[in-house]
């Protein structure tokens, strides 16, 4: 984890430093009450996140594609009004951070010169995956966030306040958190807690885990697709593994895992697709083929499932993938 200080007064430079550590923008200096463009950008990766401690100077507005991961914006002063997609307007502010999601094309209509702010990147898929190991289940639905983060108290305050103290470390020197036993932690630590401070429909059941332990025939079900997932496994096989009866373990899967027997099987199918494509350089296999052989026949349904809930499409896995 190591951090990287940058300084600029020309707005290009600005745009393709963003455009590497962030999303590919465009960027415009407008009229008000700021100074002469100047940015400060102090940035610094771990794993699937990126936290930037950044400011312009100037009054800018910026323009973007679809983000492809987690965004959340906390400015120490200041204010940034931003819209996603046909969404609202949303203004970041010194009390109340803006938490953007992966999917939407993104205007930052003003980032006032006087805003310092700290900006979180993170990976959609890992997110997701990071709740999924919480829950001990596959998510049934999108991650969607309650846009904005009270960051003056509780959970919303402490995160941030991590977050910043994690961001300023890495330009502290040679800390252990530049080491990977510390550094490790830390990440798992920002998701965690950004979990737990954000609203998002698996808030409650994160803040009382204490659900039963799902019964005997669930676990040899569930045990059995993860061993062999591509086998093509029907309720009806299963619910033999599981000793019950099809009913029995539909009920069961419902109430437990919150899928049907077979939609948990798509789910670790999912997966394993994904594994293989980030493994995979492009040139060696395609997206439709490495979806075929883990058993998804209809190619539209399979991408669409696949950017909800991984955040991002199938083919941009396998680009970045290799």
């Amino acid at each position: 984890m190591g951090g990287i200080s940058f300084r600029t007064r020309d707005v290009d430079e600005a745009r393709e430093e963003l455009g590497a550590r962030y999303y590919a923008n465009r960027m415009d200096v407008l009229g008000g009450q700021g100074g002469p463009f100047a940015a400060r950008f102090d940035t610094v990766q771990l794993g699937p996140l990126v936290l930037g401690d950044l400011s312009c100077g100037a009054d800018v507005r910026m323009t973007f594609g679809e983000l492809g991961a987690y965004h959340l914006n906390a400015p120490l002063g200041g204010s940034m009004a931003v819209r996603q997609g046909s969404g609202p307007a949303l203004v970041a502010t010194a009390t109340e951070a803006v938490l953007l999601d992966p999917a939407g094309d993104t205007v930052l209509d003003r980032w006032t010169g006087d805003c310092r702010n700290l900006a979180v990147k993170v990976g959609a898929a890992e997110l997701r995956e990071c709740l999924e190991r919480l829950l001990g289940r596959p998510l049934n639905g999108p991650l969607t966030f309650r846009p904005y983060l009270d960051v003056t108290r509780g959970p919303g305050a402490s995160w941030v306040r991590l977050a910043r103290q994690v961001a300023a470390e890495a330009f502290a020197g040679e800390g252990v958190a530049r080491h990977e036993l510390v550094a490790k932690p830390l990440q798992e630590a920002l998701l965690n807690g950004l979990l737990l401070a954000a609203d998002h429909p698996w808030r409650e059941a994160l803040d009382h885990p204490g659900e039963p332990r799902r019964p005997a025939p669930v676990k040899r079900a569930m045990d059995a697709v993860r061993e062999r997932p591509e086998h093509p496994f029907t309720t009806a096989e299963l619910a033999a593994v599981g000793r019950v009866s099809v009913r029995r373990l539909q009920e069961s899967f419902r109430e437990y895992v919150g899928l049907s027997p077979m939609a948990y099987v798509r789910e670790v199918r999912l997966d394993r697709v994904r594994e293989e494509l980030r493994a995979a350089a492009p040139d060696e296999v395609s997206v439709s083929e490495v979806s075929w052989r883990w058993g998804f026949a209809h190619q539209g349904r399979f991408a669409a499932r696949y950017r909800e809930k991984f955040g991002e499409t199938p083919s941009r896995t396998l680009r970045n993938g290799g």
